[in-house]
């Protein structure tokens, strides 16, 4: 008897260029690859990759790879490479590096052509990114990387300024919903990211993921499901496997 060989459906990530957006993404693709037949291409700055390479234990080099996403650094003498990143970031170079991240759409470009991806999986910064799978016929999905409870909070915060948050347990003061305005109106290349917010959500195919459970955050999910007017799919805390235990697996039993 014959069996054919299925084919690995393959998946670009695209995370923001945060350590603690793309250890999440990093755990969500390990989770994905031990589930299905998934290839898992990860897309961050070299200086990202180097610091999250040792993060991926040899059993997932088959099916999870590191792609470098090279952002313009001539055109910004004050973000060198090194600071393609947001750890060490100097707080006043944070407009510089969305700048540049947006500005490395082209070469994101180049790497949706280059893999073909079967579905992107993108962050809540780069509306561009989905935009851009868009015109080449490849379905878009956001990943959310904070809980559902912070994140409907923003979210209604976002969208409903003036009324209060339905679940009163959690709250800010008024200074702290001040810095929150603050972070929202922020802006880059002219757009404030309370829209890039609101269009990376537009643009995501059906549903979104979010680091969550329903066991811990039911009404939170559905909650954010409806101001998002999206699915919300729960993928699970994402919890970093530790490394430095190494287990033979075909010796150990458990009884």
């Amino acid at each position: 008897m014959v069996h054919s060989q299925q084919r690995s459906i393959t998946i670009l990530m695209l995370p923001w260029l945060a350590h603690g957006h793309i250890s999440p993404f990093l755990e969500l693709a390990k989770k994905l690859t031990s589930k299905r037949n998934f290839h898992i291409f990860i897309c961050s700055t070299p200086v990202n990759l180097t610091s999250i390479k040792p993060k991926l234990s040899p059993k997932y080099s088959h099916c999870i790879e590191f792609v470098e996403l090279h952002l313009p650094h001539e055109e910004l003498p004050e973000l060198p490479p090194h600071y393609h990143t947001t750890n060490g970031l100097p707080p006043h170079l944070m407009s510089s590096l969305k700048r540049a991240f947006d500005m490395s759409s082209k070469n994101f470009s180049t790497i949706l052509t280059t893999l073909k991806p079967d579905l992107l999986i993108y962050d809540f910064l780069q509306p561009w990114a989905p935009s851009l799978a868009s015109l080449q016929n490849i379905p878009s999905v956001e990943f959310i990387t904070t809980n559902s409870a912070l994140t409907s909070f923003c979210v209604h915060h976002l969208k409903n300024p003036s009324a209060k948050f339905p679940f009163p347990s959690i709250y800010i003061r008024d200074y702290e919903a001040q810095k929150l305005n603050n972070l929202l109106e922020s802006s880059s290349n002219g757009i404030k990211d309370r829209d890039r917010i609101q269009q990376c959500s537009d643009l995501s195919s059906d549903i979104i993921l979010v680091k969550t459970s329903r066991e811990i955050e039911a009404k939170y999910v559905d909650y954010l499901s409806g101001l998002m007017g999206k699915k919300i799919v729960p993928v699970g805390p994402l919890v970093q496997e530790p490394m430095d235990l190494k287990v033979d697996e075909e010796t150990w039993i458990m009884k």
